[in-house]
């Protein structure tokens, strides 16, 4: 969701989706993004915080759990319920506008 709207970035879908697996921290989502998106999506460290916070203020993750690797603060981040409805929507929309551009077209 972009600041101030309802709306679904296409990083944000991919940090809703990493996390369908489990909780897994900002290293961790970094890497899991980029595998779902085939590279394609590779937020910066700044970046990505900022969607986490953003998500977690909206209710759609939840810090899991906080742990000392290090002696650096690592924070888990999980999905909730209101996420992964959020992300199953997403997909869904994403996949009924996809499928009207694709169809075959009658000349």
């Amino acid at each position: 969701m972009p600041r101030g709207t309802s709306e679904v970035s296409e990083p944000m879908y991919f940090v809703l989706a990493a996390l369908r697996g489990g909780p897994l921290h900002g290293h961790a989502i970094s890497k899991s993004i980029q595998e779902l998106s085939g590279g394609r999506v590779r937020p910066s460290v700044g970046t990505l915080y900022g969607i986490l916070e953003r998500l977690n203020e909206r209710g759609v993750i939840a810090v899991d759990r906080e742990e000392a690797v290090n002696g650096r603060n690592r924070r888990y981040f999980r999905i909730t319920d209101t996420g992964q409805a959020l992300v199953e929507a997403e997909a869904r929309r994403m996949y009924e506008v996809a499928s009207l551009i694709l169809r075959p077209t009658s000349t």
